[in-house]
């Protein structure tokens, strides 16, 4: 970390909190749901920036990964949780923020995510272990009457790289990494009215390339052409304008090129909160860079 990188992590928190503000004036009932994901999309590439992963737009139970499709046509409604979580680089260096909009009566649970968020960063400083981060957020959860979810964690940020070390979890342990000067931590609590746990749904719309191996149909290196500039970085299967894709990203990912990121989810009829802010680790504390 020197001033030069630490400026980077700044400006692209900058541009994600002033993007995801106006995303959360958005959703609203009725507002159609790839629409507002597009909207805010655009907007990051007009701030000269770049989308570290498509707009996450989760529904309700879902706490992470869903995102529109290109002929989507659902729309918010009035009892909704809607989750937007929104990455932002510059050149590669990360800001991950996520805020919950609440459309019906679940202002306690959205409460709860952001109080552990809270919790979590007053103790985030050098020396502090992943696991006492996740007591901070479980304990302040679990004060709001609600479950934090066990198998979702924050995660170390590096240059192009969306998930590093340390694994910040949703509830305590024993020990886990130590934080370190100059590291950077999306720190992301989910609340959950329903089990804690969140499991693989079917729908699966963002994609991301985990090798480099060679394929022979035309399309599916069509499609690898397409996304190699985005060095791993997850990618909508909307932003890939090329014909017969289904079958060319169908390939790629029965080969072992590109894997699918389903979406998570609770229990049906369950709603889970989620609140995210970018940290970089100070020698005296922390800096929050999307707040």
């Amino acid at each position: 970390m020197n001033d030069e990188i630490l400026e980077q992590y700044r400006e692209a928190g900058r541009i994600a909190k002033r993007i995801l503000t106006t995303g959360a004036g958005m959703v609203r009932p009725g507002a159609g749901v790839l629409e507002t994901v597009e909207a805010l999309e655009t907007m990051v590439l007009e701030a000269d920036a770049g989308l570290a992963f498509p707009l996450n737009c989760s529904f309700n139970e879902a706490a992470a990964h869903d995102t529109a499709s290109e002929d989507d046509e659902r729309v918010f409604a009035a009892g909704d949780l809607v989750k937007l979580d929104l990455g932002v680089h510059l050149d590669g260096y990360v800001a991950d923020t996520a805020v919950s909009i609440d459309l019906g009566d679940h202002g306690e649970l959205v409460k709860a995510a952001r109080a552990a968020l809270d919790a979590a960063i007053a103790i985030a400083r050098p020396g502090v272990s992943a696991g006492t981060l996740g007591g901070a957020i479980q304990a302040a959860i679990e004060g709001h009457g609600y479950r934090p979810v066990a198998n979702l964690t924050g995660h170390g940020l590096d240059r192009y790289v969306l998930h590093s070390s340390p694994s910040v979890p949703n509830i305590g342990h024993a020990g886990g990494a130590l934080l370190v000067e100059g590291q950077v931590v999306a720190i992301e609590p989910f609340a959950s009215t329903g089990s804690g746990l969140v499991s693989e749904a079917a729908r699966a719309e963002i994609y991301g390339q985990v090798s480099a191996r060679p394929t022979r149909l035309p399309g599916a290196r069509r499609a690898v052409e397409l996304v190699c500039e985005r060095r791993g970085m997850p990618f909508s299967r909307r932003w890939l304008d090329l014909p017969k894709k289904e079958i060319a990203l169908a390939n790629l990912v029965r080969q072992g090129i590109f894997r699918t990121y389903p979406v998570l989810h609770d229990v049906p009829g369950s709603f889970v909160a989620q609140a995210e802010h970018t940290l970089v680790i100070l020698e005296d504390g922390c800096l929050v860079t999307t707040a």
